[in-house]
C-alpha cells in the first residue's frame, strides 16, 4: 500500500513538472553572479583584496582596472533621490583620483542610485549590502518600468559588496581616513590559456514562442563575431543542451515514451504542448543531440565555428512549422557544410537502445555541475532531474 502511494506521489510530481515545463520556455536562461575583485591599498587597516558582484547595468571595464577613492554621502545614503548638484558633487578634482560613491542597499531600485551617482559625477558605485548573504547580481528592471527610460544611459560600473566590508568602509570614512581602492575586471571571465571560454545553453526547438525567436535572432546576429573570435584563437566556445530524465517506474508512460530517448534517460517537453499532434519531445532531444554531435565532429576537424552555420541554416531550412524538422533535412544541411554525416550519426548512436549516450550524459553532468556551483540555477528541467536524484 505504501509503495503504491509513493508511486502515485511520484507520478503526480512528474505530471506537475511536465506541465511546468510546458508552461515555461524550452529556451533555458541562467542567473549567473559575475564577480570581480576589489583591492584596497590604503589605509593599512583595510588593505587587502575583496570580492564584489558586478551590476547588470552600466559599463564594467572588462579586461581592465579602475582606481579611485571612496566617498560616502552624509545624506541620501541610499541614493534613492538625486543629489543636489549645487551642493554635492562627486566629480574628481583636477589631478585627483576618480570618486567611487558608497551607498547603502535599501528598498529602492538599484538602478536609481547608479543614475543619481552618475549625474553627480561619480566614476563608479559601491553598494553595501544591508544583510548577510552571498553576493547577488544587481539586475536591470523589467521593460516598461519608469526606470527603463534611463537604464541604457548609465555608463558607470556598479558593484555589490558584502555587509561586513561595507561596514568597515563606513567606519574608516567616519574617521576621515582616505580609502584608495582599485576595481579589477581582468579575471572576470576564465581564460587559462589566453582564450575566453564561454558556454551557450540552447535548444533546437523553434516552437517555444518569442523566447525561441529571440534566441535564434541572437545566434544569427552573433554568428559573425563568434566565428571571427573563434578562428583567431581569442575564444573557446561550447554549446550546451539541457535535458531531464524519466523515473524508471514511468518509462512506459505516454509522457515519457513521447518525450524521451534511450529508455527515458534523456527527455524534453513537447514542442506544441500536445502529445497527439506535431513533433514530440524526443524529436527535440534528437535534434539537440545532432547539433551537439555536429559540434564535436566539426571541432575534431579543427572547425568548431561551423556550429553557428549549422544551427542558423537548420533553423531556416528545417523549421517545425514546415514539417521539415527531420533527420533528412538536417543531413542536407550537414553535407552542405562539408561535415561527414556518417561521423555525426556514429556520435548520435542508437536512440532506442537501453544504454547511456556519452554526449547527452556529459550534458546532464554539466547541468548538474551548474546547479551545484552556481548561486542560482532555476529551471523546471533541473527540478525534474533533482527529483529523480532524490
Amino acid at each position: 500500500m505504501a509503495k503504491k502511494m509513493k508511486q502515485k506521489a511520484e507520478f503526480f510530481m512528474i505530471e506537475f513538472l511536465v506541465i511546468m515545463m510546458m508552461m515555461t520556455s524550452s529556451c533555458i536562461g541562467r542567473f549567473v553572479v559575475e564577480k570581480n575583485s576589489l583591492k584596497v591599498t590604503s589605509p593599512n587597516s583595510l588593505r587587502g583584496v575583496y570580492e564584489c558582484a558586478i551590476g547588470n547595468f552600466g559599463v564594467p571595464q572588462y579586461g581592465g582596472a579602475m582606481g579611485g577613492i571612496v566617498s560616502f554621502p552624509k545624506s541620501n545614503q541610499k541614493g534613492c533621490k538625486p543629489f543636489n548638484g549645487d551642493e554635492i558633487s562627486f566629480k574628481s578634482k583636477p589631478g585627483g583620483l576618480p570618486v567611487f560613491l558608497l551607498v547603502e542597499r535599501g528598498e529602492y531600485s538599484m538602478i536609481s542610485f547608479a543614475w543619481h551617482a552618475q549625474k553627480a559625477g561619480a566614476a563608479a558605485v559601491l553598494v553595501a549590502d544591508d544583510r548577510v548573504e552571498p553576493l547577488i547580481t544587481m539586475d536591470t528592471p523589467e521593460e516598461g518600468t519608469s526606470e527603463d527610460d534611463y537604464v541604457h544611459n548609465i555608463t558607470i560600473p556598479s558593484a555589490l559588496i558584502s555587509k561586513s566590508f561595507g561596514d568597515k568602509l563606513k567606519k574608516s570614512l567616519s574617521k576621515d581616513e582616505v580609502i584608495k581602492i582599485s576595481l579589477d575586471w581582468r579575471e572576470t571571465v576564465p581564460h587559462p590559456d589566453d582564450r575566453v571560454e564561454y558556454e551557450f545553453w540552447t535548444n533546437s526547438n523553434d516552437e517555444c514562442g518569442a523566447k525561441c525567436d529571440a534566441q535564434m535572432a541572437f545566434v544569427k546576429d552573433f554568428k559573425g563575431a563568434a566565428q571571427i573570435l573563434e578562428k583567431a584563437g581569442y575564444t573557446q566556445f561550447t554549446p550546451r543542451y539541457i535535458t531531464w530524465y524519466c523515473p524508471e517506474a514511468f518509462i512506459l508512460s505516454k509522457q515519457c515514451m513521447s518525450q524521451c530517448i534511450n529508455h527515458g534517460r534523456y527527455c524534453a517537453p513537447d514542442p506544441e504542448q500536445d502529445f497527439s499532434v506535431g513533433y514530440d519531445g524526443k524529436d527535440v532531444v534528437l535534434q539537440n543531440l545532432r547539433q551537439a554531435c555536429f559540434f564535436n565532429v566539426a571541432k575534431d576537424n579543427g572547425k568548431p565555428w561551423l556550429w553557428w552555420d549549422y544551427v542558423s541554416d537548420f533553423a531556416i531550412r528545417c523549421p517545425m512549422k514546415q514539417k521539415k524538422y527531420t533527420k533528412e533535412c538536417a543531413d542536407q544541411v550537414i553535407k552542405s557544410l562539408g561535415v561527414d554525416v556518417k561521423k555525426v550519426d556514429e556520435c548520435i548512436g542508437d536512440p532506442q537502445a537501453d544504454v547511456e549516450n556519452p554526449v547527452l550524459k556529459a550534458e546532464q553532468e554539466a547541468q548538474v555541475s551548474e546547479a551545484r556551483h552556481r548561486p542560482l540555477v532555476v529551471t523546471s528541467s533541473i527540478l525534474a532531474m533533482v527529483l529523480v536524484e532524490m
